[in-house]
């Protein structure tokens, strides 16, 4: 048994994340100031006695004592990060050098959860680990892609100046139940389009193209790299199949019934035109690659949202929601 530290624990994969590790017979400190977490997301662990929520924001400092941390904080959708510029860098950087630096205190072993976002509109496909990157340092991502790669660089300078016990995994697509309604990111926005009738909206022409890794899938990888020795990444997770908007939008359409139309919008700034992981290293090192295809954790998505839908008051939600769509926020 370990005491483990989730950062941005009441999220959509950091919820996973503490539920697998209490499974495990863990201690799990869940650490959240839920600007797009949800307690709903983890109620169902607050009796349990090996669980702990603690409110907080991470770029103030905090003091604990834990074993391992599982540094997951930061608004990953587009909708949520670009919302607030300023706080997706501070998160980013000052968050990461607070749980870090606790790290190197406690001794701990520190697993960053970046993000395919590291590689911009990449120019190698598909995108390796030891590919760079293509990034717009002054675009209206670049809060997020930036941010999330000086994480990285943290990261390693700690360990090679403080010999902090690290490992970096890098974070593709991933879509699955406990999704917020206003995600704002593709699989989220065609679901809840379908379901409630609306037109599919895809980018441009929707010729470009994205991979999609189920949620337990991406849980399992991190799990398994935090655990592995002599290996500190950074290594994508995420699923190397390949789509189009055009075929997602279709194939969402055909599993919920849908009559909604395809309707298409202007591209928005810096959008990338393919995003698709090479996991050489991840099945080499962690011995690791996605179970779960497409259409089969599309059905559990769907099921989820109808669900949520028809046993919620949603209405606020969504105009949130449509205003940003209306607005070409994009995926």
């Amino acid at each position: 048994m370990k005491r483990v530290l989730v950062t941005g624990g009441a999220g959509f994969i950091g919820s996973y994340l503490c539920e697998r590790l209490v499974e495990q017979g863990n201690e799990v400190i869940c650490l959240d100031n839920f600007f797009t977490g949800s307690k709903e997301n983890i109620i169902h662990l607050m009796d349990n006695h090996r669980f702990e929520l603690i409110r907080h924001d991470i770029t103030l400092p905090i003091y604990l004592e834990i074993d391992r941390i599982f540094h997951f904080a930061c608004p990953a959708s587009p909708v949520h990060y670009q919302y607030n510029p300023v706080k997706t860098v501070k998160t980013n950087v000052m968050g990461t050098i607070n749980m870090i630096g606790m790290a190197k205190r406690v001794k701990a072993r520190f697993l960053q959860a970046s993000t395919s976002e590291v590689y911009g509109d990449p120019q190698v496909h598909p995108q390796p680990e030891s590919y760079w990157g293509h990034v717009n340092p002054i675009g209206l991502r670049s809060c997020y892609d930036e941010g999330k790669r000086v994480a990285e660089t943290l990261t390693m300078d700690y360990h090679r100046k403080d010999k902090v016990d690290v490992k970096i995994i890098r974070i593709f697509n991933t879509y699955g139940p406990r999704m917020a309604l206003n995600d704002g990111r593709v699989v989220s926005n065609f679901i809840i389009q379908a379901l409630t009738g609306q037109d599919i909206t895809i980018y441009g022409e929707g010729r470009q193209t994205r991979s999609f890794c189920y949620v337990d899938d991406l849980v399992e990888g991190a799990l398994r790299m935090m655990e592995a020795e002599n290996f500190i990444g950074p290594v994508n997770l995420g699923n190397p199949e390949e789509f189009t908007m055009l075929e997602l939008a279709e194939t969402v359409i055909r599993l919920t019934g849908s009559r909604s139309q395809i309707r298409h919008l202007p591209l928005p700034a810096d959008d990338p035109t393919q995003r698709c992981p090479d996991i050489a290293l991840a099945r080499e090192k962690l011995d690791w690659q996605p179970a779960i295809r497409l259409e089969e954790g599309l059905g559990r998505t769907i099921a989820y949202f109808d669900e949520v839908l028809s046993t919620k008051d949603v209405l606020d939600d969504l105009k949130r929601w449509e205003y940003l769509q209306s607005n070409g926020v994009g995926v």
